[in-house]
């Protein structure tokens, strides 16, 4: 599961006093134990795979909108800081599906589904994130889904 993978990379970086990397893993545990406390009240908690890529997900996408952000500020020096963030964030992250393989899973969808026309975009962008949303970047899968259906 990947929530051992990160408590042990906790306690690899503790062991080995890599700081930075230690305070991004403790990041990445703290907004874990946020999502579980907001889901004690829920009636059906998800895969904890899933719920921890979607944690990490959310929290690779806010880095990455921060670098961009401090780069036009010009303050590269807390650039860098999100951008070591980012990398440990990314360690535990699935593999991601090349932009050609996301196309092929939109076509078979959409040829699945009867998918032809603008109106079945939520039917299609649903379909995709149900099987393949730890391995997509949904913001960027959405674009590809409406470019296919507008062409």
């Amino acid at each position: 599961m990947i929530r051992d993978t990160i408590k042990a990379a906790q306690i690899t970086a503790m062991k080995s006093g890599d700081k930075p990397r230690l305070a991004a893993v403790r990041l990445i545990l703290a907004k874990l134990k946020d999502k579980d406390i907001e889901l004690r009240t829920a009636s059906a908690a998800p895969d904890d795979d899933v719920l921890v890529v979607d944690v990490l997900q959310k929290m690779a996408k806010q880095r990455r909108e921060s670098i961009t952000l401090y780069v036009e500020g010009g303050r590269q020096e807390l650039a860098d800081v999100e951008q070591a963030e980012l990398a440990v964030i990314e360690e535990f992250l699935p593999a991601q599906m090349s932009e050609d393989d996301t196309k092929a899973a939109i076509e078979a969808i959409k040829a699945e589904l009867g998918a032809n026309s603008m109106k079945d975009m939520g039917k299609v962008v649903a379909a995709l994130k149900a099987r393949h949303g730890s391995q997509l970047d949904m913001s960027k899968a959405s674009g590809l889904v409406k470019a296919s259906l507008a062409g």
